[in-house]
């Protein structure tokens, strides 16, 4: 009995480390990960704005806003919120917003659901839980909420 706990003894001693400073990288990449995912997507909608305004009015269906202010905020959430989420500011906040900007979008194109590759809507669905880990784990060590957390 006593050589088992030694043997986990000294193999769970460095525990507390990997958990703290894997789980910040891990948090790290995911931010970056599935920030840039959205932030390409708002990139393509600035890129083309007309484009844009027609699927929001012809092709989205978008509950309870106009097309219009649908577009803007979209877009917008697509933008500023990923910047955050690189940097690790207001990252809770942030992926939360995102998430909701994700479901809005499986939402708003019901297509999703009825595609022959079932690959489109399988990323919201990965998205999304890379978002709640966010939500729930937080923006790690390697950020600027961590680091105004330390300056408190």
């Amino acid at each position: 009995m006593k050589t088992i706990l030694g043997l986990h003894q000294q193999l769970s001693r460095y525990d507390a480390a990997l958990t703290a400073w894997g789980g910040s990288l891990m948090s790290l990449a995911l931010r970056c990960y599935v920030g840039w995912q959205f932030f390409k997507a708002g990139m393509v909608k600035v890129s083309d704005w007309s484009a844009t305004l027609a699927l929001f009015r012809d092709e989205y269906m978008v509950p309870l806003l106009p097309p219009e202010l649908a577009a803007y905020a979209g877009a917008t959430g697509e933008l500023v919120l990923p910047v955050l989420l690189f940097v690790g500011l207001a990252s809770r906040p942030a992926a939360l917003a995102l998430f909701l900007v994700n479901a809005m979008a499986v939402i708003s194109y019901p297509q999703l659901l009825s595609f022959e590759c079932p690959a489109a809507i399988n990323d919201h669905f990965y998205w999304g839980a890379m978002l709640l880990v966010l939500v729930a784990f937080g923006p790690g060590k390697v950020s600027l909420d961590a680091w105004l957390a330390r300056r408190r």
